[in-house]
């Protein structure tokens, strides 16, 4: 039953890519809102479709306090599914993302309509300096700009690196970080076809200001209470150990 509720959730999602994502880059001549409101349709089903497929529903907490000016959002990172979540509950938004997704038909040249920070994950402090440039324009443009500072989906129970690009960032605009905590991963994990039924758990955070703190305070504030978090909401067995993907290798090119 398992395989056969994902199987109709993929299904549906496959479809609403094909039927909704080829009109976005026609679209792009349009006002930035008009377009959002009409890509942020793909999310709206495709979250309604996961809970009529899967029984995968979500409870939040703290999204009354939810300013309505745009903030930096600073999340954790475990699956795909807050990637859509978080569209949901701070638009309209730009968000942080791996350049590659950019190469995918339909579904990459929508997501780039959408002006997000696109990345190259091996290009370290020229990252970091486009993440601090475009971010204080996207803030600008009276956009919420999400930040996944893992920098990848990171297993349940396990915590990642986080980077200081959006401390950073948030230090030299002034503009407050709110923290999200969420246990997506463990009904969505990273690279499953299978989506399991439960209710996942998002906690919104309070606005942290910047005032009087270093980026170096200000991560590691916005770490310690996502991290807290996580202990109290996953039912994963917490380790507490740090997460490290493997060092990409860029293969080199054989001589003529």
């Amino acid at each position: 039953m398992l395989y056969l509720r994902s199987l109709l959730f993929w299904a549906g999602l496959v479809i609403s890519t094909l039927v909704i994502t080829p009109w976005i880059p026609l679209l792009y001549p349009l006002p930035y809102p008009i377009r959002y409101r009409y890509a942020h349709q793909w999310t709206r089903f495709n979250l309604w479709w996961l809970q009529r497929t899967c029984k995968l529903q979500y409870t939040v907490t703290g999204a009354a306090d939810i300013p309505a000016a745009p903030h930096i959002v600073m999340a954790k990172h475990q699956s795909a599914w807050e990637t859509m979540a978080l569209q949901k509950l701070f638009p309209p938004q730009a968000w942080v993302m791996k350049r590659e997704l950019l190469r995918i038909p339909f579904f990459g040249w929508a997501i780039a309509c959408m002006e997000p920070i696109a990345i190259d994950r091996n290009a370290g402090r020229k990252a970091a300096e486009q993440i601090i440039r475009q971010g204080k324009k996207r803030l600008e443009q009276g956009r919420w700009l999400v930040i996944f500072p893992e920098g990848t989906r990171v297993p349940p129970g396990k915590k990642g690196r986080y980077g200081m690009s959006g401390a950073i960032l948030a230090t030299q605009t002034g503009y407050p970080v709110i923290p999200v905590a969420h246990n997506a991963g463990e009904f969505w994990r990273r690279n499953d076809f299978i989506k399991r039924p439960g209710t996942i758990d998002i906690v919104i955070g309070e606005p942290v200001a910047t005032d009087n703190l270093t980026a170096a305070q200000l991560n590691r504030r916005i770490q310690n209470w996502i991290e807290g978090q996580m202990k109290r909401i996953s039912h994963t067995p917490w380790t507490g150990e740090q997460y490290r993907r493997e060092p990409r290798v860029r293969q080199q090119k054989k001589p003529e």
